[in-house]
């Protein structure tokens, strides 16, 4: 036992060491929330994409030169590519979603968007299938709040539309 000591503390070391770098590789999840605003009657959007993917996901979608960090034109590419890959539909219909604007943190990419709220919504359907086209393994989560309990919706590259009801 005692020869064992300094292998454990080299091991915790090296675990401790490398733990940063084990959260560098891509994640390849999103989350979005949908929030009911009483305030404004409005329903607003925020995407949100760890910058690390969205870093390896501009590459392949709008070429190698495409930087989300440094141009503002590939973060505008990204915040368009985003909105036209998530939608909501209300008795069959599309809802009409404004592209408010995008952000980078430093963490995250966020991509905001806004629509007035029906003034009967009894059910709202929506699509999110950003960077399933590729990575098969992209999970977009979805959580909406201000319309009842909190609901989730989770898009896998199995699922196209998902319904919830108020």
């Amino acid at each position: 036992m005692k020869n064992s000591t300094p292998f454990i503390v080299m091991l915790i070391l090296g675990l401790l060491l490398a733990a940063p770098y084990s959260f560098a590789h891509q994640q390849k999840s999103a989350i979005t929330s949908v929030s009911f605003n009483p305030r404004t009657h409005n329903i607003e959007i925020m995407h949100r994409f760890r910058v690390h993917d969205a870093e390896h996901a501009v590459k392949y979608i709008f070429g190698k030169d495409a930087d989300i960090i440094g141009s503002t034109k590939t973060q505008q590419q990204f915040s368009n590519y985003v909105n036209k890959h998530f939608s909501m539909f209300t008795a069959g219909s599309a809802l009409e979603l404004a592209a408010i604007g995008y952000e980078n943190d430093g963490q995250f990419f966020w991509v905001y968007q806004e629509t007035v709220e029906p003034p009967t919504l009894k059910s709202l359907s929506i699509r999110h299938n950003a960077l399933q086209e590729i990575w098969p393994s992209q999970v977009n989560t979805v959580n909406i709040e201000g319309k009842g309990k909190l609901q989730t919706m989770t898009f896998d590259n199995s699922v196209e539309l998902l319904e919830v009801t108020f």
